[in-house]
């Protein structure tokens, strides 16, 4: 299900949130908003389930408003609260608030748990699940649903390490399983970019790119946006380049700079080699074998030319020019 925002303006009080010209949200795929903290990510999740209403502009889910089109919205919040009672009983809720018969609600149920690997605890008070526990049933919830529209606010937030990583491998195949089109919150980069095909990076209220996640990647607006996807902002003669994420390896190359090595890092299958080069601190990867720098060396590193975007923005004067990048 399509989802559209134009012209929307929202605010608390005084203080404004979003500012979103245009925004369309494709059918049949997933969708990252991706932030800072503060940036808007979840108001206009909430402007989507109709939650919210802007104080100008429309929001328009499936060619509806936004409010009047709640039955085709599941909404997974970032924080799982539950009523009391087990956890059947508060899965079956969302459901008969849906209108659906008894059978339909027990198969639904069923499959959602079982595919979110909480059908153990059904008959558990789902106020005594632990933390990534109630996330995993928060999620069985939206998707039992099998709404046009899913949206989740941080499905990964309460988990551990490890089952963050499991959530990681696995969410993929539910939002396929389960959902239509689906929109989620994540701050992380890296989230983003296993998760969803498209994205939408905020930037204090404002959308600064949308689209497909290769297009978004490869062609940042600027250089906050670049940053934001994890790029080495440099200063160069010409203005400022960003360097993509892995990008920088030792050695002379097309796109070239002088670090000043102050650590090494021992990561067993690698070497980190973290220095600065104008001003920035920047780490490089460092294959296994190769010649380890020591710290107060200074060493030859590069990126090639397709992992460099260049900007026309003037590299700041802080910069100082012998240690800026020299171009091949």
């Amino acid at each position: 299900m399509e989802a559209r925002i134009e012209g929307v303006r929202f605010a608390y009080g005084d203080r404004p949130v979003l500012d979103v010209p245009e925004l369309r949200i494709e059918a049949g795929r997933v969708t990252a908003l991706l932030g800072p903290n503060g940036s808007g990510k979840s108001t206009l999740l909430r402007l989507l389930a109709g939650l919210e209403r802007p104080r100008s502009g429309r929001v328009l889910v499936g060619g509806k408003p936004a409010p009047q089109a709640r039955s085709s919205v599941a909404y997974a919040f970032q924080e799982a609260v539950f009523l009391s009672g087990s956890l059947r009983a508060n899965l079956d809720l969302a459901l008969r608030l849906r209108g659906l018969a008894a059978d339909e609600r027990r198969s639904r149920l069923a499959e959602a748990a079982g595919a979110c690997g909480v059908a153990h605890l059904l008959d558990r008070p789902a106020n005594r699940l632990s933390g990534g526990e109630a996330q995993r049933a928060n999620l069985a919830r939206a998707l039992a649903l099998r709404a046009p529209l899913t949206l989740l606010d941080e499905p990964l937030a309460g988990f551990d390490e490890r089952g963050r990583g499991q959530m990681l491998e696995e969410l993929p195949a539910l939002l396929r399983r389960f959902a239509g089109t689906a929109v989620l919150v994540t701050h992380d980069r890296d989230e983003a970019l296993r998760l969803a095909a498209d994205l939408v990076l905020l930037r204090e209220g404002c959308v600064r790119a949308a689209g497909p996640k290769r297009e978004v990647f490869a062609s940042p607006p600027d250089p906050d946006t670049a940053e934001l996807l994890g790029y080495t902002i440099l200063g160069t003669d010409a203005g400022l380049a960003g360097i993509a994420p892995g990008g920088l390896r030792p050695g002379p190359g097309d796109f070239t700079l002088t670090l000043q090595v102050e650590e090494v890092v021992d990561l067993v299958t690698a070497a980190e080699v973290i220095g600065s080069s104008g001003g920035r601190r920047i780490a490089v990867r460092c294959p296994p074998g190769e010649p380890l720098p020591a710290p107060g060396e200074q060493v030859s590193v590069s990126a090639p030319t397709e992992m460099v975007v260049s900007f026309t923005v003037p590299a700041p004067e802080t910069v100082d020019r012998a240690s800026r990048a020299s171009v091949a």
